[in-house]
């Protein structure tokens, strides 16, 4: 077997948990919601009939359709395939309506469902049709070509919940139906593993395993950590390294190497809060947080960049020295060093490539970013599905193995439901944390009805949470804290896209995901806000939805050219801040936030410096995550007099086109948002009135109850959270551990 023959093993199955009993919607409801499904990504024929199963369009239009995508598509793709591509309605995909259902049992908030079924009921009804369409015939009876004109109606109109609903439900449609598609991986030449690189051995965890009973299991220790992530390991290392009993304890179950990356259909569900389909409640941002064992670090793109010193200064500023201070670097450097972060073994992909050299014609300010690859080149572009290689150091590669080889213990599967507290010499003092756990199933994974759930009682002297930011305030709501600081102050570093396809072909979910950033925009107010250009993660089911739709043929063409596609986006370091809080009927978090007028001008001045980069790097299309603003195509240069060729970004159509945008600006629902970054929901603070935790990240009003992760922030932290959230609970937890160590040098004395 070659190497490359090595390299292309595909990673073991992840089986889903079982999908929700019952069924989400009625037969009629359903049927409607599969015509818009059908719609949004449609079978396509050459007709001049209109068909109720097919888009149909002239036979000329068709040729011209194959012959497009036949001129992108890798050498070897077959007219057949493009026209299976073609004929692929989403439905037709297969697993597609158990996605779909899975989707909506599981993920999507009660009140959304319910509103849904509403509006899929009135869609079967001739009043209800007329109303919602200006026809009386039902929705799903209507030939597709009708139903798309509905729909793109629908995105111009006045009411703004009918232009939500398209592009929500386009965006979805869109990715359940590449994650299942039969025929898009051939068209794009997109392979199951990376072809870089070569599959690595992960560290083998040895899981705490509990008897079946129905009487609760108590579990002792020093240090309970709730929560394996960025926080959590650097908690458990530390503390474990100091001679204390650590317990981790996580809701997510761990997937060794050889399963990662996951496929696009498992992997959100694994590894990431809600299955990946997180919204606010008014659908302005899209959120994507990570739920896996090494929570964050798991996913993320291996972009390992340390607080920036305005923003250090911010935070001192309020009342926190130790931001400024030498105690801070050294946690800094320290966690850099354990993972071998560097920028030495960095090689660009196109992506990238094309932010750092755009940047360098303009004179913008540009740099590439660390990558904690512990030393090596780590070209490989799927991590955001779990890291095969075992390269990239986060939490399950680094720094839970090193407590593990100091004696600390681990349970998956906890769901925590509360801390518990006593009264110790009249202070509310935590002692430790009540959940259940489940079990994995008789075959060692989660897929079955097997698997056993008992309630566990975990005692502990000290505990720490490191659930992130939407979690941890969660759980200390549930444990009956009132400060009314807790949930708020999020901050999400919101993101929009500009993408833009090029003469040829590029393979863009190759190669190192985020190397690259622009920092040219980062501080348009003098007081460090601003908007980063970087790299998107072009895994199809994760960027090709986040395209504007605006047909079906459209959407067919643009998904295309993939291959050929670079997606940069402008992250906001937000000014302006929502919340998160319990759902009143389930209790799973809620997020309140819209991005602020004023940072979307930030995010405005990034998307244009974006749509520049692009242009002097030789896009030939280029296009926003919004709707609202037509692409631009740029002229054949055959076409242009010599001195066109010269006029660079002063080329008279793309300066009326940047115009526009700026007349547009970024309007909701046309604009798609996205968060990957949440930080802020337990503040830091000098004093209880300001904030959630202490200085040294104790719970204010509390003994013995600490968190350490994101939820911490002061602010936005305007780089990737991670090493800024290491630092801390590296300062967190050699807190604890001096602590426990005062205290017990204490009883000592006292016996």
């Amino acid at each position: 077997m070659t190497s490359t023959e090595l390299n292309l093993i595909a990673p073991l199955d992840s089986p889903l948990p079982p999908p929700p009993d019952g069924d989400v919607f009625t037969p009629s409801q359903w049927a409607t919601l599969l015509a818009i499904a059908d719609t949004i990504v449609p079978a396509i024929e050459a007709s001049s009939t209109h068909s109720v199963n097919n888009l149909s369009i002239q036979p000329s239009e068709y040729t011209t359709a194959v012959q497009k995508i036949q001129n992108v598509v890798p050498d070897k793709t077959s007219p057949d395939a493009v026209q299976r591509y073609l004929a692929e309605k989403g439905s037709a995909a297969p697993g597609f309506k158990e996605l779909i259902h899975r989707t909506f049992g599981d993920y999507m908030r009660d009140d959304a469902v319910k509103g849904l079924r509403v509006i899929l009921s009135t869609l079967d009804t001739r009043a209800g049709c007329y109303l919602l369409t200006g026809y009386s015939t039902s929705f799903h009876l209507q030939p597709v070509n009708i139903r798309q004109q509905i729909l793109q109606n629908w995105k111009q109109s006045y009411l703004p919940p009918l232009r939500s609903f398209v592009k929500g439900f386009s965006g979805l449609f869109a990715a359940t139906w590449v994650k299942r598609s039969s025929s898009i991986n051939s068209i794009l030449g997109f392979p199951r593993a990376p072809i870089h690189g070569r599959p690595g051995e992960g560290y083998d965890y040895d899981f705490l395993q509990l008897p079946p009973g129905d009487d609760p299991r108590t579990i002792d220790t020093d240090v309970l950590i709730v929560g394996s992530g960025c926080g959590g390991g650097v908690c458990a290392k530390n503390l474990a390294e100091a001679g204390h009993r650590v317990l981790v304890a996580d809701r997510a179950y761990h997937f060794p190497a050889e399963h990662l990356p996951m496929s696009s259909t498992d992997g959100p569900i694994h590894l990431f809060h809600n299955g990946g389909v997180d919204t606010s409640d008014d659908s302005s941002v899209s959120f994507l947080a990570g739920q896996a064992w090494g929570g964050g670090g798991t996913v993320n793109w291996s972009a390992s960049l340390q607080t920036q010193g305005f923003v250090r200064q911010e935070w001192a500023d309020e009342g926190l020295p130790f931001f400024t201070s030498s105690e801070y670097q050294n946690c800094l450097d320290r966690v850099c060093q354990r993972m071998g972060v560097s920028t030495k073994y960095i090689e660009h992909n196109e992506n990238n490539r094309v932010i750092i050299e755009g940047a360098r014609k303009l004179g913008f300010a540009a740099k590439e970013v660390p990558q904690n690859t512990g030393g090596n080149k780590h070209y490989c572009g799927y991590c955001t599905l779990g890291c095969g290689a075992a390269e990239k150091q986060g939490p399950v590669v680094s720094w839970l193995p090193d407590a593990a080889r100091a004696g600390c213990q681990f349970l998956e599967g906890f769901e925590a439901d509360r801390v518990m507290f006593e009264d110790v010499r009249g202070e509310k003092t935590a002692v430790g944390v009540q959940g259940i756990w489940t079990s994995r199933d008789e075959h060692g994974g989660v897929s079955d009805s097997s698997r056993t759930k008992r309630k566990v009682m975990i005692k502990a002297k000290r505990v720490i949470i490191s659930c992130g930011t939407l979690h941890s305030p969660m759980l200390l709501l549930r444990s009956g804290l009132t400060n009314p600081q807790i949930g708020r102050n999020l901050h999400c570093h919101p993101a929009t896209a500009v993408s833009a396809t090029f003469p040829q072909p590029i393979n863009p979910w190759e190669g190192g995901i985020l190397t690259t950033l622009c920092e040219e925009f980062s501080n348009l107010d003098g007081q460090g806000h601003g908007a980063k250009i970087c790299a998107m993660t072009m895994i199809p089911s994760l960027v090709l939805p986040f395209q504007p739709w605006s047909g079906g043929l459209e959407f067919k063409l643009m998904a295309s050219k993939l291959s050929r596609m670079c997606s940069h986006c402008a992250v906001v370091r937000d000014r302006d801040t929502g919340r998160v809080y319990p759902d009143p009927v389930d209790g799973r978090v809620r997020i309140a936030y819209t991005p602020s007028a004023f940072d979307k001008r930030s995010a405005l001045e990034c998307v244009l410096g974006m749509c520049k980069i692009m242009y002097v790097e030789g896009a030939e299309e280029i296009w926003l995550a919004q709707s609202d603003v037509p692409m631009f195509v740029r002229g054949d240069p055959d076409d242009s007099l010599p001195s066109d060729a010269e006029d660079g970004i002063n080329d008279p159509a793309f300066q009326s086109w940047l115009r526009e945008i700026r007349k547009k600006g970024l309007p909701h629902p046309a604009t798609g948002w996205g968060s990957a970054h949440q930080m802020g929901t337990c503040r830091m603070s000098a004093t209880e009135k300001k904030g959630v935790v202490n200085p040294r990240g104790k719970v204010w009003g509390t003994q013995g109850l600490y968190v350490a992760d994101a939820s911490v922030f002061p602010s936005a932290s305007g780089v990737n959270p991670m090493v800024t959230c290491m630092a801390i609970s590296d300062m967190v937890s050699r807190g604890v551990a001096r602590g426990l160590v005062r205290e017990g040098e204490g009883e000592r004395a006292r016996l």
